[in-house]
Order: structure tokens, then sequence, then C-alpha cells
């Protein structure tokens, strides 16, 4: 996993946002939570997580967003941390599940298929509409496709053979219009781990929306 710190001024606040597949920091550059430092994770080829990084941070806030919920909720389940706020959006404890996650025909359909040209369908139908997606490449993540499709891969692999991780969740945002993790799934996930459920009218990726959660 790679850590970046968008904002370090060693302030006793620290948002921690684990973001999506494919993501690196370059889409959240712009993010600055005022009072608080701001430290994203991505690719999750790994779980390796260097926890020295949050040493010293007196109050610690959580966001998950897509694949990024499962990735926190692996790596923070097994450490007591001062987390505040942790609220996962558009996505699952159990990304590839056919009841609970992305379907599993959908998911290998994806991975199969998946080329430079494919990817961009993906981030089409991420955005859900072309103006949001034309904002989105504008300051789209730095990735090889290669590099992208070893880690969807690697994420199936880690999220079969590691059970649920039972982190907990203040709040779980579910977009109405998500065609990435499907609503009704997201809601099933939840609603059996009795986590409280805030429907949005946004897309799976919404760069305002996310920016208000992020930056608190």
């Amino acid at each position: 996993m790679k850590q970046y710190f968008i904002e370090r001024h060693y302030s006793s606040s620290l948002t921690v946002f684990f973001a999506g597949w494919g993501m690196d920091e370059h889409p959240f550059e712009d993010y600055h939570p005022i009072g608080s430092d701001l430290l994203v994770c991505y690719d999750y080829r790994s779980l390796d997580f260097d926890f020295s990084l949050l040493k010293g941070y007196e109050d610690i806030r959580v966001v998950g967003w897509s694949m990024g919920v499962w990735a926190a909720s692996q790596v923070l389940s097994h450490f007591h941390l001062p987390i505040s706020e942790s609220v996962a959006v558009n996505g699952t404890v159990t990304p590839v599940d056919d009841l609970r996650g992305i379907p599993i025909a959908i998911y290998e359909g994806t991975l199969k298929g998946l080329n430079d040209i494919t990817l961009k369908k993906f981030f089409r139908r991420m955005c859900g509409s072309a103006s949001l997606l034309g904002d989105f490449l504008s300051k789209s993540p730095h990735r090889f496709i290669e590099d992208v499709k070893e880690e969807l891969f690697l994420i199936a692999r880690q999220a079969e053979s590691l059970a649920p991780a039972r982190f907990f969740w203040s709040k779980a945002v579910v977009g109405k219009g998500d065609l990435i993790f499907i609503p009704a799934n997201q809601k099933n996930a939840w609603s059996e781990l009795g986590v409280q459920i805030e429907e949005e009218d946004i897309a799976h990726y919404s760069d305002v929306f996310l920016r208000n959660i992020v930056c608190g």
C-alpha cells in the first residue's frame, strides 16, 4: 500500500483517506482540510501499512471510498487508534460478493477485459456523466495499466482469503447513482452489520462530495 501526505503540518489531527482501486494521490491533491493533516492511501496490491506515520496524532478521522472501505477495514481493525469518526463511501467490507459487493461475474469480467480503453469506460461509469468524467481525467491517476490490473486481481485474492474485518464504521454513505457498487448490495452489507446508512444522490465517484467528507 502507498501512503502519501497531501497536508502535513504536524497538527494534532489527521484525516486518513483510503482511496479506491486504480487511484493515486493526483485526483485528491487539492483536498486541504482545515486544521488537520491529510494522508491518502492507495494501491492495495499489498495491505502493508506504515503505522509510524500515525504516531503523535490525538484525533484521527477515517474516510474510505470504494475499495478503500475494504482496505481500511482490514488494516485498521487490528490496532487501537484515537479514531473519532469513520465514514465509508460507496464501498463495503465484502468487495467481491454477489449480494454485498460487486457481483463476482462482473468483477471477473472487468479484470479479464481490462486495458486502457476499458479502464476509461470504467471511469465513465464511475463518474456517472461525460462532464464529470472530463473533470476527473484532468487530474487522473498516473498509474500503468499493468499495475492497476494486478491490483484488481490481488484485491480479489486477498478478499477471498481474508475474513471480513470487524472495523467500526460510524456511518456508510450509499450513492443512489452508483453503477459500480450496486446500491442495494451496499445496503445489504451495512444493514447486516448494523451500520447507519445515509443515501445521497451521487454516482460512485463524486469529487464534490468526497472533498466535503474528507475535508470535514
